[in-house]
This record gives structure tokens, sequence and C-alpha cells, in this order.
């Protein structure tokens, strides 16, 4: 074939073999036997492997996949944060909302006592008894509501950790499964 670039000296492997006895017929189909099949095998190996230009469009696509992949983690990680910052916002401001309401549960019960007080002293050591009692449990009731509060805020941070470090896990496990497929 005149397309094809011979890998082999031909004129020199037909006169070696010439030198070895053979005629010259005989000479030249060797040679072109073997030059057939050094062509052949090349072209096999040629078939075998993926062309340099196919090789860059497959990484770019997977670069693609991945950046695609980096851009819809850190969306799906952006919108965990927001949520847990908007509900520990939300906890913080019942926690105030509660404070305030019950400080002034307290100032008025205080300021009615006080004018208690000056109509029956006898009648207000009762009430502010009572009334001692009262603001005790509802300090303890707070002091439990502010803890459960807490609690809950805690979990919640702990929910946020605990799935940015699952996406990352998973990130990293498809990131690697992906490599090893390249491989």
């Amino acid at each position: 074939n005149g397309k094809r670039a011979f890998l082999v000296d031909t004129l020199q492997l037909v006169r070696r073999l010439e030198k070895q006895g053979l005629t010259d017929n005989q000479a030249e189909a060797i040679t072109a036997v073997i030059t057939e099949v050094l062509n052949d095998s090349l072209e096999n190996v040629a078939q075998s492997f993926v062309s340099k230009p196919e090789m860059q469009r497959v990484k770019l696509m997977q670069e693609a996949v991945l950046s695609k992949l980096r851009a819809e983690i850190v969306s799906q990680l952006e919108h965990h944060v927001s949520t847990s910052q908007r509900e520990s916002e939300r906890l913080r401001t019942d926690l105030d909302k509660l404070k305030s309401e019950l400080k002034y549960e307290i100032d008025k019960v205080t300021a009615g006592q006080r004018l208690d007080l000056n109509l029956e002293k006898g009648r207000i050591r009762d009430v502010l008894a009572n009334q001692s009692t009262e603001t005790a449990n509802l300090t303890n009731k707070l002091d439990s509501e502010i803890h459960t509060l807490k609690t809950q805020l805690e979990v919640a941070k702990y929910d946020v950790i605990k799935y940015c470090i699952g996406s990352i896990v998973s990130v990293t496990a498809v990131g690697l499964g992906l490599l090893r497929i390249m491989m």
C-alpha cells in the first residue's frame, strides 16, 4: 500500500534473506508478509488507544461534572447553614420575647403587691409568700425553658455539622469513584 510508511528497510531485509539462501521471489514474499504483519499490528495498537483530543474531551467533560457537583454541594451547604442560622435566630428571638414577657409579668405582679402592702400589711405577707413561690417556680420554669432551647440549638448545630461532614464524605466518595472509573 503506497500510503503506509515502512518501519523496516525492506530492501536490506530482502538482501539478507537472499544471503541466507532464499530466492529473490521468496525473500520478497517473506519481506511483504513481515511488513504486512507489522502494519496490521500497528493498526491494531493504534485502534486500541484513545486519541489525545478524545482523552482531553473526556477530561473536560469529567471536570465539568465535578464542577457542577461541587457547585451543587456548596449550594446545599449554604442552604443548610442559612436554614440553621434562621432557626437559631428565631430561637433567640423567642427566648428574648419569653424573657421580656416574664419580666413584664413579674414587674406587674410586684407592682400590684406594693399597692396591696400599703392597704393591708398582714394580707400582703401571705400574698408575698405565695408570690415568692410563684416567682421561684417561674424562674425554674424559665431556666428549664432556657436549658431546653439551648439544647435544641446545640442539636441543630450538631445536625448542620453532621450533614456537612456527610456531604463532604459523599463528594469525596463520588470523586474517588470517578477517579477510579477514569483509571
